[in-house]
C-alpha cells in the first residue's frame, strides 16, 4: 500500500509541474512582423527574440558581399614576394579615401619560422611594414609609400609592424598596430600594441615608441598576443578592440575584447568582462544605432555572425550570413564623431590570402559591398538564397588520408 501511495504522489507532483497544452488555432500564413501572442516552439521564440526581424531580407543588421578586384596595385606577378593585408578602416579627407595596410616585399616568400633570418620572412606578415594608399572611388588607388616604417631594435616593432587601424581624434591622426619583436611562430607572437600619430593622413607619422596596450598578465587570456587594434569612438572615449589567441595548438580559441581610454596614447583600461566577442578571426566594427555591430568571421563558435552591443560590450548575434570580408576594414563614416545614431557601412577593403602557387602564398587587397545601412536599400544584398558554382564546392574536396580511411571503412565491410 505504501509503494502505492508513493508512486500516486509521485505521478502527481508531475502532472502539476506538466503545463497543460492551450488550445489555439495554427500559426498563422503569414508570418507576422511583431511576435505573435501566442505559445511557439523555442525556434519560432528565437527568430522574434534573437533577431531583428523574422526574415532575413527585412533585417538591417543581415548581408550578402560582393566582392571586385582592385586597380592599382602590382603583385610581382604574384611569385610571393609582395604582400598586402589586413587593411584599416577607410577614411574620407580632403576629397580623398584612404588606407592603410600591412606591406611586405621581401626577397623571397615566407619560409616558416625555422628558416626565418633578418630577410627571409617566417610568414605572410613577417618583415613588414604600414603602407598606404589613396582613391578618389574606392576601385582605383594610387600607392602613396611607406607610412609607418619598422623601428631599430630593440624598440616595439623592430622585427614587423603590421595590421594597422586608424583613429582620428581632435583634429589629430592615430595609427595602432601590432609590433613584433620576434619573427612570427617562434613563439606565441609577441605583439603588443603601438601607436604612431600625425597631423595629417599623409604624414609624417611620429612613432611614440612605447607599447599602448600591453599583453596580459601570466595566465590571462591575452597573455601572448594582442592582434587587431581597432578603435572607435564612444561616449567621448576611444574603445579599442583587439583579439588574441588563446588556449594551446591545435586548439587555439579567437575571442576579442575591448580596451577603453581618454587619451589616444593611453593609459588604456581593458574591460573587467573581456573577452566580450566569443568568436572571429578579425575585428571589424561600426556604429550602429545607439550601439556597436561586428562583424565574427571564421573561427569560434558564432562564426559568420554579424553581432549587436547596445552597450558596446555585451554583443548578441543580430544575424546569420556567409562569404564575409577577411580582415574587413569598412568605410566607417561616423567611427569617430561620437555618434549615438551610427549608420552603418555599405562597403570597405577586405583580403584574399593563399595568393599565388605553393611555394608563393601572399595575400592581396581587395573591395567588398554590401548593406549593413539604415540610409540604404539594396535588395540584391539582401538575398539570402545564394547558390555557388559547382566548382566552389569540389574545391572542398576529400584529402588523401580521408580517401583512405574511407577506402579502409569499406573493406572491412565488405570482408
Amino acid at each position: 500500500m505504501r509503494k502505492i501511495l508513493l508512486a500516486a504522489a509521485i505521478i502527481g507532483a508531475v502532472q502539476a509541474c506538466q503545463k497543460p497544452m492551450q488550445k489555439q488555432a495554427g500559426f498563422p500564413f503569414i508570418l507576422p512582423d511583431e511576435k505573435p501572442n501566442r505559445e511557439m516552439s523555442a525556434a519560432m521564440e528565437r527568430i522574434y527574440r534573437d533577431y531583428e526581424a523574422p526574415q532575413p531580407h527585412e533585417n538591417e543588421l543581415f548581408s550578402q558581399f560582393k566582392y571586385t578586384e582592385l586597380k592599382g596595385f602590382d603583385y610581382n606577378g604574384h611569385d610571393g614576394t609582395i604582400t598586402r593585408r589586413d587593411p584599416s578602416k577607410v577614411i574620407h579627407h580632403n576629397g580623398k579615401y584612404y588606407v592603410w595596410y600591412t606591406y611586405r616585399h621581401t626577397p623571397t616568400p615566407p619560409q616558416g619560422a625555422a628558416k626565418s633570418n633578418d630577410t627571409i620572412p617566417s610568414s605572410d606578415w613577417d618583415l613588414s611594414e604600414i603602407w598606404y594608399a589613396t582613391s578618389e572611388d574606392g576601385f582605383t588607388w594610387e600607392e602613396q609609400g611607406v607610412a609607418v616604417k619598422r623601428p631599430e631594435k630593440p624598440i616595439v616593432g623592430w622585427r614587423s609592424v603590421t595590421t594597422t587601424d586608424i583613429l582620428e581624434w581632435e583634429g589629430k591622426f592615430y595609427l595602432y598596430y601590432q609590433g613584433f619583436m620576434e619573427a612570427s611562430g617562434k613563439r606565441g607572437d609577441d605583439c603588443p600594441v603601438a601607436v604612431s600619430y600625425a597631423d595629417s593622413p599623409d604624414g609624417p607619422w611620429t612613432p611614440y615608441n612605447k607599447i599602448v596596450i600591453p599583453n596580459g598578465a601570466e595566465g590571462e587570456w591575452d597573455q601572448y598576443s594582442i592582434h587587431d587594434p581597432y578603435p572607435l569612438v564612444h561616449d567621448g572615449k576611444i574603445y579599442l578592440y583587439y583579439k588574441s589567441d588563446f588556449n594551446e595548438k591545435p586548439h587555439l580559441v579567437r575571442m576579442q575584447g575591448v580596451a577603453i581610454a581618454d587619451n589616444p596614447l593611453g593609459p588604456f583600461k581593458k574591460h573587467p568582462q573581456n573577452p566580450v566577442v566569443t568568436s572571429g578571426h578579425e575585428t571589424t566594427l561600426f556604429p550602429f544605432r545607439e550601439g556597436v555591430a561586428a562583424l565574427v568571421y571564421k573561427d569560434g563558435p558564432e562564426h559568420n555572425t554579424i553581432q549587436y552591443a547596445k552597450d558596446w560590450v555585451n554583443f548578441e548575434i543580430a544575424s546569420i550570413t556567409e562569404l564575409m570580408p577577411i580582415a574587413a576594414g569598412p568605410h566607417v563614416p561616423d567611427a569617430f564623431t561620437n555618434t549615438k545614431d551610427g549608420r552603418g557601412i555599405t562597403w570597405g577593403l577586405s583580403h584574399f590570402i593563399g595568393m599565388g602557387e605553393k611555394g608563393k602564398k601572399h595575400s592581396m587587397l581587395v573591395r567588398f559591398d554590401c548593406d549593413l545601412s539604415l540610409d540604404v536599400d539594396d535588395p540584391q544584398m539582401k538575398g539570402h538564397q545564394v547558390y555557388h558554382a559547382p566548382e566552389v564546392y569540389f574545391r572542398q574536396g576529400l584529402s588523401q588520408k580521408q580517401r583512405e580511411r574511407i577506402a579502409n571503412e569499406n573493406k572491412s565491410k565488405n570482408q
